[in-house]
């Protein structure tokens, strides 16, 4: 049998562990003999808690050896959980599954968890939207893309969320063939198989209700510019009009000023990492586009009624 370890970290996500798990019991379940060992882990051992309490037993690594075909990675996304994982039995461990040519994978923040222990050198990977800007920090070298999944050589990486489903149909149809991967797929009503390169969220017309693609194009620009903000020029220039003409269609989309909708994604994004994450003010201030601390702390005040210091001590 195909031998596949997942290393559960606390707060794992329930359903991307059962995303991943549950293709391979019904491939079992549809073979005449079994064709997938399926072992779970965590670094000390004993109850590995999910994020909504439930449990499942688990070896610890340290007892674990090498015998494996395949070892995910399975970190929760809640805030920078998996960024701040360093712990030395476990990376020793995957380094040594490494070194004795066992493949590697990282579900949701797993991907993350490789990369800190040194794995994801000259690797295409991926991990969930939210660790996306935290993990391009690591290193200028590291090779992160924003997809569903990534399966490059060794190493199997997946977004979480269903995205596991998806990278699961991918591993058994290059196993097993396609008719027997659709139907696993099937069992589980996965009517339809995403591509690797599929969004990991909605699309911005979607999100944000408009209709108008130059709009829709200022507020992908807006999205992927949080950190280095573009001027009105800018915006309307590349979204093909002229500034009077974007500012009269966000008016007419969303109510309100092209600057200010610019604004707001920011500070959203700066909440989120105020929330979620133990970066320092001043860090999140930069992050977000603000010329200063300061800036950034009125502006935040304004939008949301409260400092950002306020909205930590909350989290």
């Amino acid at each position: 049998m195909y031998r596949i370890g997942f290393v559960l970290l606390d707060g794992f996500a329930l359903m991307s562990t059962s995303a991943a798990m549950e293709p391979l019991r019904a491939a079992n379940l549809f073979s005449e003999t079994p064709l997938y060992d399926i072992g779970v882990l965590s670094i000390a051992g004993g109850a590995a808690a999910s994020s909504l309490g439930a449990r499942f037993d688990a070896r610890p690594v340290a007892q674990a050896g090498t015998a494996f075909d395949l070892v995910f990675v399975v970190a929760g996304g809640d805030g920078d959980g998996p960024l701040r994982v360093r712990d030395a039995r476990l990376f020793g461990w995957l380094r040594r599954l490494a070194h004795a040519g066992v493949a590697l994978g990282g579900i949701s923040g797993g991907g993350a968890v490789l990369a800190r222990a040194g794995l994801m050198e000259a690797r295409r990977f991926t991990v969930h939207w939210h660790h996306l800007d935290a993990v391009r920090r690591l290193s200028p070298d590291l090779l992160v893309e924003r997809r569903l999944y990534v399966i490059d050589r060794d190493r199997y990486t997946c977004a979480g969320g269903s995205a596991p489903l998806d990278m699961m149909h991918a591993i058994l149809a290059a196993r097993h063939g396609a008719a027997f991967a659709r139907r696993v797929s099937d069992w589980f009503i996965q009517t339809q198989i995403r591509a690797p390169d599929a969004p990991q969220q909605a699309g911005i017309a979607a999100r944000y209700g408009v209709t108008s693609r130059p709009v829709e194009a200022a507020l992908d620009l807006m999205e992927s510019h949080v950190g280095d903000p573009l001027d009105m020029a800018q915006l309307a220039a590349l979204a093909g009009l002229s500034a009077r003409q974007l500012q009269r269609q966000f008016h007419t989309a969303l109510g309100a000023p092209v600057m200010e909708v610019y604004r707001r994604i920011r500070l959203d994004t700066a909440r989120r990492l105020v929330t979620g994450s133990r970066l320092r003010m001043a860090e999140i201030a930069e992050m977000t586009g603000f010329a200063s601390q300061a800036a950034f702390a009125e502006r935040y005040r304004r939008q949301f009624g409260e400092p950002p210091t306020a909205t930590r001590r909350q989290a």
